[in-house]
């Protein structure tokens, strides 16, 4: 399925088209995947409509991809047999010598390429992906749970590493799609003591995250029933940002867990008032892109609790209507395209 033009979504009724291209060919330390499934993710939206566009078009999209090894390019020995299973997550690549590489921040290096970005990714039945930033998936999964780990999970474990999370600390989560489900699900986990809040505009999204345990659920307007330690924020807007520094407690720290925001009218923006949402030592962070370790990290996780996520599945020639129930909040959990 191949994006061909950047476009607003809404406004095109099929932004990617099918269409029949060669099989990659894996260059040196590459392996050849023949893809089971492929998440579907609001960054792919970012790239549609053009807040991180793809590096050049036409570009197949996709970033949380799951397939098996049937080739692999010269000096692509890393432990990955023909038959293996592996992940391909968002991080494609990164240089391995600059200095946020050699602090093992490559998720800020200068050339990191994205997965369905800046190499085609895997909204197709066959994909090239670096064995170094290819991951083993855990037995426990099947494909289509395996999926959304690799992005969804892995940027949510991030964004709680970067909350500074303690156990007992109460947790806010504005959004509750395919990461902030999985992101109550580690909570839950690690943190038994926590008690999660979740702000969302969606009646059904609240009932889903009082399914799973939430001990509060309201709009993202609303207030919460107590200040918040930390705030996980997934949406795709900038008016729930603001909100939520104002449910902080002192101290506390907000974590912006997103690419791009979709606000385009910046005069209707709702501004930041310092001594409201700012004052008393409250911080304010974002997540930019995702390390190996992450996606290793949270993989070894997942398999631990064992974290299953809620999982819609689409046939890829759907791609376009996944993109859009997400799109119009058309969420429970995660979307994955099945080859």
């Amino acid at each position: 399925m191949l994006l061909t033009a950047v476009r607003n979504l809404e406004r095109s009724d099929a932004p990617l088209v099918a269409a029949d291209v060669p099989d990659p060919v894996p260059g040196p330390g590459d392996l050849l995947l023949k893809v089971a499934c492929c998440g579907v993710c609001h960054t792919e939206i970012d790239e549609i409509e053009g807040r991180t566009p793809p590096s050049h078009l036409p570009r197949i999209l996709g970033h949380q991809v799951v397939g098996r090894v049937v080739a692999r390019g010269p000096n692509a020995d890393v432990g990955f047999d023909l038959g293996v299973r592996v992940g391909v997550a968002w991080i494609y690549s990164a240089c391995g010598h600059c200095a946020w590489c050699l602090e093992g921040r490559e998720n800020l290096c200068p050339d990191f390429r994205a997965t369905g970005r800046d190499a085609d990714g895997g909204y197709a039945q066959m994909m090239v992906a670096p064995a170094a930033f290819a991951y083993p998936i855990p037995e426990i999964f099947s494909d289509v749970e395996a999926a959304p780990l690799l992005c969804a999970g892995a940027i949510g474990y991030r964004s709680i590493m970067l909350a500074g999370l303690r156990n007992g600390d109460a947790l806010g989560l504005t959004g509750f799609g395919a990461s902030a489900h999985l992101v109550m699900m580690m909570v839950r986990y690690r943190y038994p003591r926590s008690r999660v809040f979740v702000f969302t505009r969606s009646a059904e999204e609240r009932a889903f995250a009082t399914e799973l345990g939430a001990a509060w659920a309201g709009d993202t307007a609303d207030r919460s029933p107590e200040p918040l330690a930390a705030i996980i924020d997934t949406t795709p807007a900038w008016k729930p940002v603001v909100e939520a520094l104002a449910n902080l407690r002192p101290g506390g720290r907000l974590v912006v867990n997103a690419i791009r925001k979709e606000d385009a009218d910046k005069d209707q923006l709702p501004r930041i008032d310092y001594p409201t949402h700012l004052w008393m030592e409250k911080q304010f962070t974002s997540v930019a892109n995702v390390t190996r370790r992450d996606v290793s990290e949270f993989l070894r996780l997942a398999a631990a609790v064992p974290i299953r996520p809620e999982v819609e599945q689409y046939p890829l020639a759907d791609a376009n209507r996944a993109l859009l129930d997400i799109k119009r909040r058309r969420i429970r959990g995660g979307k994955v395209l099945v080859m």
